[in-house]
């Protein structure tokens, strides 16, 4: 069922702490910022249209799938 084999999971985690960490650091000049913050804004507005109000939840979801295609490149 999960084809990701113990290792290439933990360098998944490993990619996106390091990422998350140099977002963090670097702020609006790292190149994943710009990305992930639309990913967040899409999110919200599709939170908030589709599902009667929960921006919370789709900026959060938004984020992670904008921030899952940036480590996946």
């Amino acid at each position: 069922m999960n084809d990701l084999k113990p290792d290439e999971e933990k360098d998944w985690v490993e990619d996106a702490k390091t990422e998350i960490s140099e977002m963090a650091k670097d702020g609006p000049d790292h190149p994943s910022t710009k990305p992930v913050v639309i990913g967040a804004v899409i999110g919200a507005l599709v939170g908030v249209i589709a599902f009667d109000g929960a921006w919370f939840l789709g900026l959060i979801v938004g984020a992670a799938i904008a921030l899952y295609m940036r480590i996946k490149k």
